[in-house]
């Protein structure tokens, strides 16, 4: 189907749904119960679901038949507010195409100034709310989509954070634009510190998958820790399961990429399928690499950030804290794309 000729169905069609589109829905059973989603279809075989509920972050993605996506033994679950607290954040991790990570402080559980700030922050357990949604119109040839929301972080006495996402693309071509705008609502300073957690599982990961990146691969104490296969093949090969990845077992790198505008993502030759994450290093200046490759729990990352995932603390500490006076904005972008036949060759 090639929906870019639009003389292929100009005047067969009476309802853009019969090439995709934004479907909204309430999910009515299990831990997920009540939990408003999204399904978007791009018209592609490139289905995705956001969760509005847990910040327009997006779980279940598939190509066709295949999926790209990563899901947790937790699935989707409703948000739970006060999940900042230590490691409680795990409990809420469902995996997922896309987990965000912040605004305030991501990383480790750490404390500044009396506040304790548990792991990962407190993005991903809050509800959007939704502005607008904006379909394709078959009528007049406008192919485009998207959704619109805004997330709070805020509290009295505390940071009075506010991220506008936008989740957009086009029919016909597999691909997806997050482009993300915080703004600091509150009268003080406020840090701000910001990872998108791109989760991908079997079959995109498999043995032999490729994980492309470009940049210096920052050495960290716990190198000594890492597999041997990763000691051997820097990052850059997926291994089967590891047994040294079962519980909490796990090998992690931090990069610094090669060019402002930065390429990665993963490439399985096999499967004939490759996903191709793009952003600006102006933006996001360091990318995470992780890997959590046990028997059943098979999970690989790269991770677009704003610092290493240190905790503020640290980021305090080492002076990278970012310091949003009241009224800043920053602005970030990412590209999703899906790749198939000689361009996963070429992905490199």
């Amino acid at each position: 189907m090639n929906i870019e000729d639009q003389k292929s169905w100009k005047g067969k069609l009476s309802n853009h749904q019969q090439m995709g589109g934004i479907e909204t829905s309430i999910l009515d059973n299990g831990a997920g119960k009540g939990v408003r989603i999204a399904w978007i279809n791009t018209g592609t075989g490139l289905r995705y679901k956001v969760v509005l509920d847990r910040g327009m972050d997006i779980l279940d993605a598939f190509f066709g038949e295949k999926s790209l996506a990563y899901i947790s033994h937790l699935g989707i679950t409703r948000p739970q507010p006060f999940s900042n607290q230590g490691i409680n954040w795990l409990r809420t991790f469902g995996g997922g195409l896309l987990t965000t990570c912040g605004l305030s402080s991501m990383g480790g559980p750490n404390e500044v100034d009396g506040v304790s700030h548990g792991l990962h922050g407190r993005y991903s357990n809050i509800p959007v709310e939704l502005l607008c949604i904006k379909q394709p119109d078959i009528h007049s040839g406008d192919l485009s989509f998207e959704m619109v929301g805004v997330v709070k972080e805020t509290s009295i006495f505390g940071p009075n954070l506010e991220l506008k996402r936008t989740i957009s693309g086009v029919l016909g071509s597999a691909e997806i634009r997050i482009s993300d705008s915080v703004r600091n609502c509150g009268n003080t300073s406020t840090p701000l510190m910001l990872l998108y957690h791109i989760n991908c599982g079997w079959p995109i990961i498999d043995e032999g998958t490729r994980v492309i990146w470009k940049g210096e691969r920052i050495p960290r104490e716990s190198d000594d820790q890492l597999s041997d296969f990763n000691k051997e093949h820097n990052f850059k090969v997926i291994p089967a399961p590891l047994q040294e990845h079962s519980g909490f077992g796990e090998d992690v790198s931090f990069i610094q990429p090669e060019k402002r505008q930065v390429i990665c993502g993963f490439a399985n030759d096999e499967e004939n399928l490759a996903l191709k994450i793009e952003f600006s290093r102006e933006q996001l200046p360091w990318l995470i690499h992780w890997q959590h490759l046990g028997k059943n729990d098979y999970v690989t990352a790269l991770e677009p950030a704003t610092n290493p995932p240190i905790g503020q603390k640290q980021a305090k500490e080492e002076g990278t804290l970012i310091e949003l006076k009241p009224g800043e904005v920053r602005d970030f972008d990412l590209k999703l794309s899906v790749l198939t036949g000689q361009s996963v060759t070429d992905f490199t």
